[in-house]
């Protein structure tokens, strides 16, 4: 599997309120997105960052999601150019599921 994270400096009027709204009116967009796994939507607890985990089938899945279309749009919407890191993940272990996914 293969791990995105993106992260966003906010402007200090955007409010946690708002990116609660922000964040449930782009969530439906991400299901059935061949290869993502899971997306998580979160922001520090100062509200002064955001940051989206990707967790992804393999990296060829991310690379053909995360077009230029793709980033202007995540760029216009928090009005901050995201700071991207990836990771390898070989294990993770799920409590809900109560089961290790191994790639």
């Amino acid at each position: 599997m293969f791990c995105v994270t993106w992260t966003y400096r906010t402007p200090p009027s955007l409010t946690r309120p708002a990116m609660d709204k922000l964040f449930s009116e782009v969530a439906r967009r991400y299901i059935g997105v061949p290869g993502l796994v899971r997306k998580y939507f979160g922001y520090s607890e100062d509200g002064s960052q955001v940051i989206g985990v990707y967790l992804w089938k393999d990296k060829s899945a991310a690379a053909d999601f995360y077009t230029a279309e793709w980033l202007a749009d995540v760029t216009q919407r928090w009005g901050a150019t995201p700071v991207k890191t990836e990771w390898t993940v070989p294990v993770v272990a799920d409590g809900a599921l109560g089961k290790l996914v191994m790639d």
